[in-house]
């Protein structure tokens, strides 16, 4: 049975011991919940107008329990279970977004770069009202994946409602294959590596270890990590982006109610780079792994941290199979920075704040500013106690425009460069 951590994930096998010997309790306090459950049940298939399925009554309620105690636990079918695999290891078909339910509302939480959605316009804070007609009010997020997702080649169309508008719009988007290519590294000037990490998958670390490789042996005298719009994904990958940057010392921990889930992690040393200067980019859509890797680099001086406070998401989610070939997303710990700070429903605070400000073309004076959404705003959050790796060096006119219309990419690239002077003054 493979169990998976999302935060992050790691493999644990802990939960049947969890089910029995945890104290028993009398048997009317153990047994009197489920003999109400059974007598509703009985109650539906006999005198419900139309005839039910027991097997869908059952789900739903599995499905109901999840859902009442945090955004991020939830119930997968089987086919939803085996989309959730390919979404970590492989390519799958669909349109490039992170979503989740805010406020009861289907949210854009972030379009992955050079994806369908983000060339489509969409952003974070951006309402799904119905996918292909259908609304979706009271849809669980694996219903709403399960209709966004379709053949490569054919198309969805999505009602979305942005931040600050009144009136929602029709976006049809063609789906496509949504390569699991997690690193872009190229300079931005001579010396100086921005690097876009955007999801933390299963080949992250190799991506990243390979942008290294083919930037060849060529010094460089400054690091820039962006992790805006980064959703996170797998702890392991997290950790191992983070220890590349760390010669030693603690990257994280977890803490949780079952022995197993009370895991640390230590850097091995397996270091790409210990020295040259470094700023991580970070913003409201950047959430779990990214959050994990920023506060590493933070709490040991690594990195100089810009940009916006993070998401939030300072909790682990276990994946756990069923017989069935279902399987439950369970938050199980939360992750501590080295520190000990959590960062659940908090976020990463930058150590320079600058707020995004969108590129407005002079003849457009609209206000394009991205909206915000952290872990924070969701209900029922929890609260605590193409593969381009090698580095070209681009065009002088693609990187001013980057920069012109990147105001958090210009402040990075000028603090990256000055970093070693302000070192000197300490």
């Amino acid at each position: 049975m493979r169990v998976v951590h999302w935060v992050g994930t790691v493999l644990l096998l802990f939960f049947l011991a969890l089910t029995f010997g945890q104290g028993m309790a009398t048997d009317e306090e153990q047994y009197s919940p489920l003999k109400r459950f059974s007598q509703v049940l009985d109650l539906v298939e006999r005198y419900y107008v139309q005839e039910v399925d027991r097997n869908e009554l059952i789900q739903g309620a599995i499905h109901g329990m999840l859902q009442q105690l945090d955004p991020h636990s939830s119930f997968m079918t089987p086919d939803a279970f085996r989309k959730m695999q390919i979404d970590t290891s492989g390519e799958f078909t669909g349109i490039g977004i992170e979503i989740s339910v805010v406020d009861g509302k289907l949210t854009v939480v972030s379009a992955i770069e050079d994806t369908p959605a983000f060339r489509g316009g969409l952003k974070s804070g951006d309402q799904i009202l119905e996918i292909n007609g259908q609304s979706t009010q009271d849809i669980s997020i694996m219903d709403a994946v399960k209709l966004i997702r379709g053949p490569h080649g054919t198309s969805v169309e999505l009602m979305i409602l942005s931040r600050g508008e009144t009136t929602p719009r029709k976006v049809t988007i063609v789906r496509d294959v949504i390569p699991v290519r997690t690193v872009k590294l190229f300079e931005l000037e001579p010396g100086v590596l921005l690097i876009r990490l955007t999801s933390f998958r299963e080949t992250s670390m190799d991506d990243l270890r390979a942008a290294f490789r083919k930037k060849e042996a060529a010094s460089h005298k400054g690091l820039i990590l962006d992790l805006r719009n980064n959703p996170g994904g797998l702890l392991n990958q997290a950790v191992a982006v983070a220890d590349a940057f760390l010669s030693e010392g603690r990257i994280v921990y977890t803490e949780g109610k079952a022995s197993q889930a009370k895991m640390n992690f230590e850097a091995s040393r397996t270091v790409l780079d210990k020295d040259t200067p470094m700023v991580v980019l970070i913003n409201a859509g950047s959430a779990s792994a990214s959050e994990i890797v920023a506060g590493a680099l933070q709490d040991h001086d690594r990195a100089l941290i810009l940009g916006e406070r993070t998401f939030g998401k300072g909790s682990v989610q276990t994946i756990i199979p069923l017989f069935d070939g279902s399987g439950i997303k369970l938050t199980t710990a939360f992750y501590y920075t080295p520190s000990g700070r959590s960062i659940q429903a908090k976020g990463i605070d930058p150590d320079i704040l600058v707020p995004f400000v969108p590129f407005v073309p002079p003849s457009n004076d609209k206000d394009a500013r991205m909206p915000i959404i952290r872990e924070g705003d969701l209900n029922r959050h929890l609260e605590v106690g193409p593969d381009q790796t090698q580095a070209p060096v681009l065009p002088k006119s693609q990187v001013q425009e980057m920069l012109e219309r990147d105001n958090q990419l210009r402040m990075a690239l000028e603090m990256v460069k000055a970093l070693p002077r302000l070192r000197a003054l300490r």
